[in-house]
């Protein structure tokens, strides 16, 4: 019961579409850099 309650009141730092919108962001990031230096 303790261990219910204490899973209740755990929050993320931000919403989850954040987080997709975060993590779309980064590895679009690293996929232009990985282009950028595969045409060298």
């Amino acid at each position: 019961m303790i261990i219910r309650a204490a899973e209740s009141v755990r929050h993320l730092p931000a919403p989850p579409y954040a987080f997709g919108i975060g993590a779309f962001t980064f590895f679009s990031l690293l996929l232009y850099i990985t282009l950028r230096f595969d045409r060298d």
